[in-house]
């Protein structure tokens, strides 16, 4: 996938059209009016999971045997409640071994709402604390991907959409299936051949499946697909249901074409050993990527000349924001993921709000272009209000505590985070050692790699480059531009803290942006310098960035009216951006040997490959983050600890091949430069 190419229009994810039903115990459960179905069964919906997916895919046997470093991984067609899930991860914790992980992938065409599913787990107190973790986390209603980490050991991918679409674009591959659902009487749309397609894709040579349906057109479309399948006794009223496995001898035509057959330059490189992995870099991406691997099990060796968060992650506060296109596109779809994702992310992990804050962000919209523009935005996206909604000039003024003469848009849940504590708080995770020190050199051994930190040698598995802009130093090829920016910072005047001033309550955005004050300081920017690498700070750019503030929030900047930049406090530092100011996140291309072996796209941009990618084994990248790193970092640090413990990809496969570092080689070439 290259450029900013999008899928056919995803349509907007709709909730569960409910109805609420008692049995004889007065046992509450939801019933789907729109397919006439329930969800469960009322009588024993707890024994029924166990029977059919649970003792039918043999998991108490094999969770038992685990020792694999990858996690155990479960696929469902229908997460309705979540209560086939939480009963897998309920037998995940009575059969596996302490080390073991489990990873969960379930796809839900019409979620319920956070409300309806805590009325519906009401009646479950058995799974009460596991219950509790997924409704803490329970995410808005946009298609995609939403990761949720239930526990330390158990991640949750919820696949909002059609089961079909979401599983044609799993970037992983799954070791039991629950085939659930609506019955096939009922919802015929699920049960089709594309289904069975995509789960024999996305199944491990030995996966298994179960499901409670013995309907012939199901059993004829598993074998279509490459399953076994047979029937067996099923759970109650229901006299037969069907188990099986993969058969890796009948393969299905369709399969012979590999899911990047068109681009096989993404192909992964084959899974190493990450018992020790070295992270170079102590920013926020870096330390998610610290973090994320040692809560994996790897033993992280942290490496930073100057020391963590001090570049460009060192700022006071830094904004949780996004600028979407005003039409979805890769780029934009990848940004909102990780916005909500790392509203998720530092919920978890820091519950109390010590160093973060989701206040809410109010993205300006100006003149009546902007409205427009605005309104052109919502109706394509087609968004929760929980997620962003128009705000109205007098709606804004409220929501932000200070008069606004603008429209805006309002994303509810971001806000801000002090960068410097998290990155702290991260590389403080059990399993992470942190060096200050210079990389001098970097050596492939036969086992890993070889390190030279200073006068010290250091040898590891794998290698992670979060360098921000001096990764050009290190990775040969790909573009990176240096940007300069500045942020500025004053003091409130006395009666502003007191509460006699106003007081901004949100963070505001406009072309700069400026903070909610925090213990009396408030910081405002910044300045945006292309290809400047100094950091010595400018007199000029506090300038600047006063006149934003006067153009943004006039009633803040009149505190400051007559103030000399001289007097402002601050901090410059260099991010880095690609050309195209999507993230790099992935393994490292072996540049030279792309160009020439797939130098025949400059002719025939259509032309097919045999060869994958080839890239350098053991190093990987995350950089290009540009101003909204706190933003996208901690997404793709997932992606590249999911990789490196071949474990499900938390994107579809095109965002993460959008993020592929070797993506704008692949361009260039096309464009014959």
């Amino acid at each position: 996938m290259i450029g900013n190419s999008v899928p056919p229009h995803r349509h907007a994810i709709r909730h569960a059209e409910l109805d609420w039903r008692v049995d004889d115990g007065d046992v509450e459960a939801p019933f789907s009016t729109a397919y006439d179905d329930v969800y469960f069964s009322r009588q024993d919906g707890r024994e029924e999971t166990r029977f059919v997916f649970i003792d039918n895919n043999d998991l108490p046997r094999r969770l038992a045997a685990w020792r694999a470093r990858r996690p155990f991984t479960i696929g469902e067609t229908g997460f309705g409640t979540g209560l086939n899930m939480l009963c897998a991860w309920a037998c995940f914790d009575e059969h596996a071994q302490a080390e073991a992980r489990l990873h969960l992938v379930s796809t839900e065409k019409h979620p319920l709402t956070r409300e309806a599913l805590e009325r519906a787990w009401r009646s479950w107190p058995q799974l009460a604390s596991r219950a509790a973790s997924l409704i803490d986390q329970w995410p808005p209603a946009v298609a995609g991907i939403h990761r949720l980490q239930l526990d330390a050991r158990v991640t949750l991918d919820l696949h909002f959409g059609d089961a079909a679409d979401c599983l044609s674009r799993l970037d992983g591959q799954v070791d039991a299936w629950f085939l659930d659902g609506f019955a096939p009487s009922k919802n015929p749309d699920m049960w089709r051949p594309e289904l069975f397609e995509a789960m024999a894709a996305a199944s491990r040579p030995e996966a298994t499946f179960a499901t409670f349906t013995c309907a012939g057109f199901v059993r004829r479309g598993l074998a279509a697909a490459g399953f076994r399948w047979r029937k067996v006794p099923g759970f109650g009223r229901k006299r037969e249901m069907l188990r099986g496995e993969r058969d890796e001898s009948a393969r299905p035509a369709s399969e012979a074409i590999s899911a990047r057959a068109a681009t096989p330059w993404f192909q992964p490189p084959p899974a190493r050993p990450a018992a020790h992995v070295a992270v170079i870099g102590a920013g926020i991406a870096g330390t998610s990527v610290a973090a994320a691997l040692a809560r994996r099990g790897s033993r992280v060796t942290l490496v930073d000349r100057t020391g963590i968060a001090a570049g460009a992650s060192g700022n006071p506060q830094a904004a949780l924001y996004v600028k979407l296109a005003i039409e979805p596109n890769l780029q934009s779809r990848f940004y909102l993921a990780a916005l909500l994702y790392t509203q998720r992310w530092l919920a978890r992990l820091d519950p109390q709000r010590r160093w973060w804050s989701d206040c809410g962000l109010l993205q300006l919209t100006g003149d009546a272009r902007g409205i427009e523009r605005q309104r052109r935005f919502l109706n394509l996206y087609d968004l929760p209000s929980t997620v962003v909604s128009a705000s109205e000039a007098a709606d804004a003024t409220s929501l932000a505590g200070i008069d606004l003469d603008q429209a805006a848009l309002y994303y509810p849940q971001a806000g801000w985070v002090d960068p410097v504590a998290l990155c702290h708080h991260l590389a403080a995770t059990p399993g992470v050692e942190t060096h200050q020190a210079e990389l001098r050199s970097l050596r492939e051994t036969e086992s890993g790699w070889q390190l030279q930190l200073g006068q010290s040698p250091l040898r590891v598995d794998q290698v992670v480059f979060a360098t921000g802009h001096a990764s050009r130093d290190w990775l040969d090829g790909l573009p990176l531009q240096s940007v300069r920016g500045q942020v500025s910072t004053l003091a409130l005047p006395q009666q502003t803290e007191s509460g006699n001033g106003p007081t901004l309550e949100r963070v505001l955005c406009a072309e700069g942006y400026v903070m909610p004050a925090r213990d009396g300081m408030l910081t405002f920017g910044a300045t945006f310098s292309p290809n400047d690498a100094d950091t010595t700070l400018r007199e000029s750019d506090h300038r600047r960035n006063l006149d934003e503030l006067a153009r943004t929030a006039p009633a803040l900047a009149r505190q400051f009216a007559g103030i000399n930049p001289a007097s402002c406090g601050g901090r410059a530092s260099v991010r880095a951006a690609s050309p195209d100011k999507t993230p790099y996140a992935g393994p490292l291309p072996d540049v030279a040997r792309w160009r020439s072996n797939y130098a025949a796209l400059g002719k025939d941009a259509k032309r097919r490959f045999d060869c994958p990618g080839s890239h350098y084994p053991g190093l990987w990248i995350t950089t290009a983050h540009g101003s909204r790193g706190m933003v996208s970092a901690p997404l793709c640090a997932e992606l590249i600890a999911s990789r490196l413990y071949d474990e499900p990809m938390p994107l579809e496969r095109e965002l993460v091949d959008h993020l592929h570092p070797g993506r704008r080689l692949i361009a260039d070439l096309i464009r014959g430069r």
